[in-house]
């Protein structure tokens, strides 16, 4: 049922209330609301969490005894002392033992292939490959690199790591050999899984071969198992699958994620098995309602934090994940016909991946079965949001849970809740066991103007830090105010208690001394009806010390109006913040993941090295951009 209210894109239907996860945690728990329940997460830590533990009956091998211990400052926080347990358990072996014949991985090739698997077969599938990498010397602590796909086999890579105790590594599966030389490098990975290849856009990539050529440059590298594709074959005979899996204390390292920053120089993000699996668990849960038995279907990869989120959290809960090989936007509905054919109940994409498809028309499937859309990435702006609320969640039927949060945080800072209406393009509100506030540059609490996203306890998923560089892990996140997290947002928070977030607080540009995000631009931008995309970046000028140039991607068929894209801005923000240059470009530096890398254009424009580009998929859209400055 739709809402009515024009300040609402959702508002929860009595019977979507009564069936949400989170509504049954809240009455567990006494609370009758989202704040109510949101301040008790905070407050009584130890409660909640064995409340989400209980209710989701997560499989711990012995529970904690304390749930926290700051002793060594909040920066290091370490939780659920005394816990023992085995993310492979939780999300793999004990559903095998409970539902041993549902469905727990759908392969959906870009060649037309399809796989299913039950949870029985995932289960000694992950036993057999954790005995063969055993085999290999791979021990608890080792570091594994996963270069692959999406396809059922990442996961099969992914809960083998766990179930050994082992640390995995994903890499982009879109990386070329450097990138992928200087994470094998950082992380000192004894091990790599790849594919021989895999299809993208119609064209084979020979995954193989770029990880013999990066391991030219990363020595630590051992052995390779390739998993071949088309042959459904690994490089490496299978153990029995007869080896347990090993029980570790809840802070031991599970996860190495690594982000590329806005400096182009990656950050191994540390995450352990306790804290991982509980975060995303609760988020899966109770903001994205998903539940045992559904499908689940994001559009990523296994190097963004969204890849190891859509393992953990459908597999902490007994749902099955869509597994989808190649592009989402390639042939053009090919997205949205795997929701129909495959019975989709949760769609995971970015606002990026929505405005590349808007041009390609409306959705020409049946899109019903959709019981939720989960968005993240960047901040939304007006026109794609509405888009994807009437065309795919069928104008307020079912929410679309935008979330917040990154590599670093493990889970999400911000999110929109079941338990209450959602507002277009706003995150909802803090996320359960997640303190949240805005500050001014003085440190102090704002409420009606945009300020820094801060945190200000420690949570569960947060890093354990930046893989052998604490004094980086400190001064990134712990500097700006002491004893606070420090994300490199800009957020705000509205009269009614909707926070928002308006782009990189590292991004702002300055004009004439008017402080503004490039994300605000970019969506006054998209609001001209020839524009499908747009990057803002700071210029430096004599008198005004900065302006903004804005580079746009046009519609197909579409005309460049410099002017009227200038106009609609200055309409939007006001005439001082009209750009001085409007570029028009095919299309704009993106990664895997549909981000814009602005740093990328920036440098670009100014005739500078723009670093490390092996995260972009099309590089030679830069060439494209120098010629037109």
């Amino acid at each position: 049922m739709a809402t009515t209210d024009a300040t609402f894109t959702w508002t929860p239907s009595a019977e979507q209330l009564e069936r949400a996860n989170v509504a049954r945690l809240a009455h567990a728990l006494g609370c009758s609301d989202y704040p109510s329940l949101h301040r008790l997460s905070v407050d009584e830590p130890d409660r909640f969490w064995r409340a989400v533990v209980d209710d989701l009956e997560l499989e711990l091998a012995a529970p904690w005894e304390h749930v926290r211990d700051d002793s060594r400052g909040i920066e290091w926080t370490t939780w659920f002392e005394g816990a023992r347990l085995n993310l492979a358990t939780a999300c793999v072996h004990v559903w095998a033992a409970r539902t041993p014949d549902a469905p727990a991985a759908i392969f959906r090739g870009e060649d037309g292939t399809r796989d299913e698997w039950t949870f029985a077969g995932l289960s000694l599938h992950v036993a057999k490959l954790a005995q063969s990498l055993a085999t290999l010397g791979v021990a608890a602590g080792d570091r594994v690199a996963i270069y692959l796909p999406m396809c059922p086999e990442v996961a099969v890579a992914s809960h083998a790591c766990a179930h050994l105790g082992a640390i995995q590594v994903p890499i982009f599966s879109g990386f070329g050999a450097a990138a992928v030389a200087q994470r094998l490098r950082d992380s000192e990975a004894k091990v790599v899984v790849t594919a021989d290849l895999s299809y993208r856009r119609g064209r084979r990539t020979p995954m193989r071969e770029t990880i013999e050529e990066a391991l030219r440059e990363a020595p630590s590298v051992e052995h390779v198992v390739e998993w071949r594709r088309d042959e459904r074959t690994w490089s490496v005979p299978l153990g029995e699958g007869t080896l347990p899996p090993l029980d570790v204390p809840a802070e031991h390292p599970y996860l190495l994620a690594y982000t590329s920053g806005t400096t182009g120089r990656p950050k191994g993000a540390l995450h352990v098995h306790g804290g991982f699996l509980l975060s995303i668990a609760r988020e899966a849960a109770y903001q994205s309602d998903i539940r045992a038995g559904d499908r689940v279907l994001f559009a990523t990869d296994m190097g963004w934090i969204m890849g190891p989120w859509t393992v953990v959290g459908a597999g902490a809960l007994g749902a099955s994940v869509v597994y989808m090989e190649g592009a989402p936007d390639w042939p053009d509905d090919r997205l949205w016909r795997l929701v129909e054919e495959e019975q989709v109940t949760m769609l995971g994409v970015s606002p990026t991946l929505i405005r590349a498809l808007i041009p390609k028309g409306e959705p020409n499937a049946d899109l019903s079965s959709l019981r939720a859309i989960t968005t993240t990435g960047e901040p939304w702006n007006a026109g794609p949001y509405d888009w994807l609320d009437e065309h795919v969640a069928d104008s307020g039927r079912i929410p679309i849970v935008n979330i917040s949060g990154g590599t670093e945080v493990g889970a999400c800072f911000l999110s929109v809740t079941p338990m209450a209406p959602s507002k277009p393009c706003s995150l909802g509100f803090p996320a359960l066991g997640q303190a949240m506030d805005v500050y001014s540059p003085a440190g102090n609490p704002l409420r009606g103007e945009v300020g820094e996203l801060v945190c200000t306890h420690a949570w569960p998923g947060m890093t354990r830090g930046i893989w052998g560089d604490d004094a980086r892990y400190l001064e990134t996140y712990w500097s700006r105010f002491p004893g606070i997290w420090t994300h490199g947002d800009w957020a705000s928070v509205d009269e009614d208690g909707y926070w928002f977030l308006h782009g990189r607080s590292d991004d702002t540009l300055n004009i004439a001394g008017k402080r503004i995000g490039p994300a605000e631009l970019e969506s006054a931008a998209l609001d001209h009806p020839a524009v499908v995309e747009a990057a803002a970046i700071g210029i430096p000028h004599e008198i005004k010390g900065e302006v903004a140039w804005l580079f746009c991607g046009l519609k197909p068929g579409a005309e460049a109006d410099a002017d009227g894209v200038k106009a609609v801005v200055a309409s939007a923000l006001g005439k001082a913040f009209a750009p001085e240059r409007v570029l028009f470009v095919s299309a704009l530096p993106k990664t895997r993941s549909a981000k814009i890398v602005r740093r990328a254009v920036r440098a670009t424009a100014l005739g500078e090295d723009p670093g490390d580009l092996s995260t972009l998929e099309n590089p030679d859209t830069l060439k494209e951009i120098a010629n037109v400055v």
